[in-house]
């Protein structure tokens, strides 16, 4: 299926997106292919730009989280540390495709405030 998402990343040019538009339903009336056209000269190089930028910024989707409480009891320079923190992983699907694992360990503070930022960002995006 052609999309004009999948014709800017293609590059097409109005001809090329007008035949192919053609070749996929012969219903288009001739008026609308050269409306098409017409839009696609003046905005594709723009859709097109937009996408390479798009991919150049493009960080990966996060797929999972997952999430443990730990006790840290000794290290090498302290005997007796009793400090709790939260170890976390993520699994991000690249631009590219592949998965990625990224983890970190956060103290109960900056934990607390990760979940806090988490919160707001939902409100937000319930508001969307």
């Amino acid at each position: 299926m052609l999309t004009f998402r999948s014709a800017g990343k293609s590059n097409l040019s109005a001809g090329d997106l007008v035949s192919k538009l053609e070749e996929g339903c012969t219903k288009w009336p001739k008026a609308s292919l050269q409306v098409v056209h017409k839009l696609w000269t003046e905005q594709g190089p723009l859709v097109h730009s937009q996408q390479e930028v798009q991919a150049l910024l493009s960080i990966g989707q996060l797929v999972d989280m997952q999430w443990k409480l730990g006790m840290a009891v000794s290290s090498d320079t302290c005997r007796s540390l009793n400090s709790p923190f939260v170890s976390v992983l993520l699994k991000i699907v690249e631009p590219s495709g592949q998965i990625s694992q990224k983890s970190f360990e956060m103290t109960i503070p900056q934990f607390q405030n990760f979940h806090k930022q988490f919160k707001e960002m939902a409100a937000v995006l319930e508001t969307v």
